[in-house]
């Protein structure tokens, strides 16, 4: 019980994360309900109370809302916008998820990221080596190449509201984006000196660029771009604080699909060839390892 008492800020955001990614991803759909706080209170194995705050969060966020004796409903999720008439082989509304797992099931995963912090990725990744391990997909040789804003880059967001000169915000950033890039790498290693994965190479370069959108290029012929929009939301900080910060949303950005054809005048083609082109010279000219 005394665990549970001190289960801080760390506990919360693990809560609000997986419920996040299972709303971007479907598992709770539009208009559903969330399980009970009980319910899950007891699946995380935290205490109701850190819950309640996961679940104030999502409610900041606009993911939910809640109503006495009804639960939290389910009022907002992740969109993607695809031109492509078969852009996965699910017939539910096309997410992130879906996506990478298709991905996954070629002999050579090559996925190029250009994001703000890697907790979609990372959540998404998670997914796919449990795949691995049960021998339901078998890549031989995963690369995986990702550009994050550097720490010394002085950003406009995250920013305390009521105290512009707050550092709080922006070194919780820095912790959230090392917590999960940290993750990956662990992951990933593991599938290699595990032999699930013959070949994995990774590596992560910082910019002094501020990311106004997240990009992932897909196997060199798929390409998802959105706009990170900045909101107004409640974050708890590390020492339990609540503050209203300025802010943007990874999970929550509305994505847009492109996928080359045979067609290399299209617009599709065009956006795959202009966003790998953009990622290439980032990377080779203005990106560095930490």
């Amino acid at each position: 019980m005394t665990e549970r008492a001190n289960e801080g800020a760390g506990a919360n955001q693990r809560v609000s994360d997986e419920l996040r990614l299972r709303i971007s991803d479907g598992v709770y759909p539009l208009d559903s309900y969330l399980p009970s706080q009980e319910s899950l209170a007891r699946e995380f194995e935290v205490s109701r109370d850190t819950v309640q705050r996961a679940l104030r969060v999502l409610r900041t966020e606009g993911w939910i809302e809640s109503r006495q004796g009804k639960g939290s409903r389910v009022v907002r999720r992740q969109h993607i916008h695809s031109s492509t008439p078969r852009a996965t082989r699910s017939r539910h509304p096309m997410t992130l998820g879906p996506l990478i797992g298709e991905a996954f099931e070629r002999d050579e995963v090559a996925l190029d990221i250009a994001t703000l912090t890697s907790e979609s990725l990372d959540a998404h990744i998670r997914v796919q080596a449990e795949r691995i391990r049960a021998r339901i997909i078998a890549p031989r040789k995963i690369t995986l190449r990702m550009i994050l804003p550097a720490e010394t880059l002085a950003m406009p967001y995250p920013r305390n509201k009521g105290d512009r000169d707050d550092p709080r915000p922006l070194r919780r950033l820095h912790a959230i984006t090392r917590a999960h890039a940290g993750s990956l790498c662990t992951v990933l290693e593991q599938l290699r000196t595990e032999n699930l994965v013959p070949l994995v190479d990774l590596e992560i370069r910082r910019t002094e660029l501020t990311p106004a959108f997240k990009l992932y290029v897909i196997n060199h012929d798929e390409v998802l771009h959105g706009f990170y929009e900045p909101i107004l939301r409640t974050v708890i900080l590390e020492d339990g604080t609540e503050v209203e910060v300025a802010d943007v949303l990874g999970f929550g950005a509305t994505l847009t699909h492109h996928v080359r054809d045979s067609d290399p005048g299209s617009a599709d083609s065009a956006f795959v060839d202009n966003a790998t082109r953009w990622f290439e010279s980032v990377w080779n000219l203005l990106a560095f390892q930490p």
